[in-house]
């Protein structure tokens, strides 16, 4: 298993509930550790071009205000095959379809406020991290 890098992002909504640190608990529990965090709140800007990828959909607008309407928590995450740890331990983008006892079964009110962002493969992550941080930001801890 590889040591990999991926993008975490605790969304407006799990900040306002006030749950960071439960969610950060479970990644250190389960092998991942923080290599960088930074918590910002977005302008419209910066969250449209965060997700960029998604501009000809029809929730991006919704997406970006969503993303921009409070504070949220940035993370890198390093470890063991973390891209697919990261999104194992979310659970699915419905929080009424996740698995019991992920991050969104247990704390996302709809497919919309699912309390977390996670990588959704390596290049992507690569991509991602370098949107928020750049490399003196990162300390690996492998």
């Amino acid at each position: 298993m590889a040591i990999q890098q991926t993008l975490s992002i605790i969304k407006p909504d799990a900040v306002a509930k006030n749950v960071i640190g439960d969610i950060i608990r479970r990644f250190e529990e389960n092998g991942l550790s923080v290599v960088a965090a930074r918590m910002m709140h977005l302008s419209a800007e910066q969250a449209g071009g965060f997700y960029a990828v998604h501009k000809e959909r029809p929730f991006y607008k919704d997406l970006c205000a969503f993303m921009s309407s409070g504070p949220v928590l940035v993370m890198a995450l390093e470890g063991k095959n973390a891209v697919a740890l990261n999104r194992q331990l979310m659970g699915a983008t419905n929080p009424k379809e996740a698995e019991e006892g992920t991050i969104r079964a247990d704390h996302a009110d709809s497919i919309d406020a699912n309390a977390v962002h996670g990588s959704d493969s390596e290049e992507n992550a690569a991509i991602e991290i370098a949107y928020f941080f750049n490399s003196l930001d990162v300390n690996s801890r492998s």
